[in-house]
């Protein structure tokens, strides 16, 4: 018996900025902490192999970083030269150490994950699997919930008329965003939206990091009568303690774990107990390899599983995850795909695609700012 061997000839790194069609605000644009989002800047990996195999990656910045995630990744990519592709950890760790004076989270893990996701991407397509299957998926189908027409710069009426509409394009459940300065503004759009859908319908908050513990808890019980999914980021994400002193004190679970970008800083709110429902982002941490990791940790821990954000990665993921999980809907990156994900009864159906089952569309390579080969085409 031989062993093939394949090695990594090129990688096309490339960024992307996907305009917004509407600018978005949440609890960070009312506080002040930040201005409304217009844009959002992706990272693009494409790695080629000697034997002419393809995979594609991708990671993202909503506000200020992406120019220096794309920077980080064309100073390591050249790592990959001439490696086998399917030595994925082992490549992880070749990478985060070629960076290490900028550390192991932020900007370096961000990079990276565009260069892992790719790798994944390829070793699913080499087995002609989906990445769910290739994981070992739990189902076919994850739950999804939709988020982007929950935002605060939206009126209470526009918010129950865009969350008609996914529910009628079949998605599961609808979350808003809260955290104004005003609390009773919060109470009332949240009351709001629970009449409008139903009490059968799950339904969830996300204040952004805005309140503090006091508030937090005063919030919290007040929230208790509308049945709620979860809470999610009631607090800053870094407070591990306040995290787990609200998830012990309100019957409504709490969800938080998006804005971290190491696997050990998810590992924190794990032991600590800070959420019911946890919610890593795989580019933010590092991409899948590092996914899995936490992944483990929190399946360990008991908890549920809810991702950040890039539906097209996280559906396979959540698929792959012993526990029933949630995936987030949003249709801002639609217009870099050819491929759609599709929608029924409320849940996210797994694509059986090789891969992720994307292809980058001609918009999106319209919309590249910088682009940079590594290796020989």
């Amino acid at each position: 018996m031989t062993r093939s061997h394949d090695a990594i000839r090129s990688v096309k790194l490339s960024s992307v900025t996907l305009p917004l069609s509407t600018p978005i605000s949440d609890a960070k644009v009312f506080t002040g902490r930040q201005k409304a989002m217009t844009e959002g800047i992706f990272l693009f990996a494409e790695i080629t192999t000697e034997d002419g195999r393809e995979g594609m990656g991708f990671s993202y910045s909503l506000r200020a970083g992406g120019p220096a995630q794309y920077a980080h990744a064309v100073e390591v990519a050249d790592g990959l030269i001439g490696e086998d592709p399917n030595d994925i950890a082992r490549l992880y760790t070749k990478l985060i150490w070629s960076g290490a004076s900028v550390g192991r989270s932020g900007v370096a893990p961000q990079a990276i994950a565009a260069l892992d996701t790719a790798l994944w991407d390829l070793k699913a397509k080499r087995a002609d699997l989906s990445l769910a299957k290739l994981l070992g998926a739990h189902r076919d189908s994850v739950r999804t919930y939709n988020t982007s027409g929950g935002y605060l710069n939206s009126t209470l009426e526009e918010v129950k008329e865009k969350a008609t509409q996914s529910l009628e394009a079949g998605i599961g459940g609808i979350k808003i965003k809260v955290g104004l300065p005003d609390g009773r503004e919060d109470l009332r759009r949240v009351a709001g939206v629970r009449e409008h859908i139903g009490e059968d319908v799950p339904m969830m908050v996300d204040a952004n990091q805005q309140w503090d513990r006091t508030t937090a808890l005063r919030m919290g019980r007040k929230l208790e009568e509308f049945g709620l999914t979860w809470i999610e980021e009631p607090l800053d994400a870094y407070d591990a303690e306040g995290h787990a002193e609200l998830a012990r004190s309100l019957d409504t679970p709490i969800a938080t774990g998006e804005m971290l970008s190491a696997v050990p800083e998810l590992e924190r709110l794990i032991t600590a107990r800070s959420a019911d429902i946890l919610q890593p982002d795989a580019p933010r941490i590092g991409g899948i390899t590092q996914f899995l990791r936490v992944a483990t940790l929190a399946d360990q821990a008991g908890l549920d599983l809810a991702p950040h954000f890039v539906m097209e990665i996280h559906l396979h993921l959540a698929a792959a995850y012993p526990r029933e999980a949630w995936v987030e809907h949003f249709d801002w990156l639609e217009p870099l795909f050819d491929e759609r994900v599709e929608i029924a009864d409320g849940r996210m159906i797994v694509p059986t695609r090789p891969g992720l089952g994307l292809t980058i569309s001609d918009q999106a390579r319209a919309w590249t700012k910088d682009t940079a080969v590594v290796g020989r085409l």
